[in-house]
């Protein structure tokens, strides 16, 4: 009997799905997340009898014929892209990513990673990292004497000095794109990585080439939907019932098989 396996393959679904589901709502106070999605594909198909096959009997072809199918699995868990809304926050080194992009910061081991968290901080050295202390590229440095900064839309960073009437240019922030953001692989601490799936990063300056603007002051809330993920976590326990039932009535059925005489 292959309903057994067939709702062990419902209920696993279902078990990724609420792990999913879960995850997002665990983010919902994450800045820069976005929600993820699980997808699911059926599995291959018993041909008792293909679609078009002849009929001994009368050689008549059968319009339908008769396709088992042997349960699902799971396809993708992919990226929700979309714009968080912003919250005001004052702070001089929170900046807002308005459409498409990523700040790209630099590993301990000299690897590049991407970031949407525009909680930026400043290390003892003067350079403007992100929260886990990590250079955000090109790698500016904030003099100690500088009493406030300013990051206008271009992502250029200026400080003001006591002893200067016009501000000083210290750098400018740069964003990347990807052709296939979807694609990039996540390592945590809202941070991604470049793969052969996402293509290499698209260079850029904030407002140029599709890239999206950058906003002092703000930080981009994480854009999952409570409503929603409530109602898809009601959604997968239904489904999860029913294939358990599935699995219940199944075993009836094969104990009433056993004790025929």
């Amino acid at each position: 009997m292959n309903a057994l396996q067939i709702a062990a393959s419902g209920m696993a679904a279902q078990q990724m799905r609420v792990d999913t589901v879960s995850n997002n709502l665990a983010n919902m106070s994450t800045t820069g997340y976005n929600a993820r999605r699980a997808d699911f594909a059926d599995l291959h198909y018993q041909q008792i009898a293909r679609p078009g096959t002849i009929a001994a009997e009368d050689g008549t072809m059968l319009p339908t014929g008769v396709q088992l199918g042997m349960g699902v699995r799971p396809s993708s868990v992919s990226v929700v892209l979309a714009q968080g809304s912003l919250s005001q926050t004052g702070g001089d080194l929170d900046v807002a990513i308005e459409g498409a992009g990523y700040l790209e910061v630099t590993l301990p081991n000299g690897a590049a990673a991407y970031t949407r968290d525009g909680a930026l901080k400043r290390s003892a050295d003067g350079l403007i990292v992100n929260a886990d202390g990590h250079e955000v590229a090109p790698g500016i440095t904030i003099p100690d004497d500088a009493n406030s900064l300013s990051i206008n839309a271009d992502g250029e960073v200026y400080a003001y000095f006591s002893a200067q009437v016009q501000p000083q240019l210290l750098g400018q922030l740069n964003m990347v794109n990807f052709t296939n953001a979807k694609g990039l692989e996540a390592t945590g601490s809202n941070l991604f990585l470049e793969t052969e799936a996402s293509g290499p990063p698209i260079q850029g300056l904030p407002g140029e080439d599709g890239l999206g603007t950058l906003r002092q002051g703000y930080l981009e809330d994480s854009s999952v939907d409570a409503v929603r993920e409530v109602t898809e976590l009601i959604k997968a326990q239904r489904a999860y019932e029913l294939n358990s039932k599935v699995i219940r009535a199944a075993d009836e059925i094969l104990s009433a098989t056993v004790q025929v005489k």
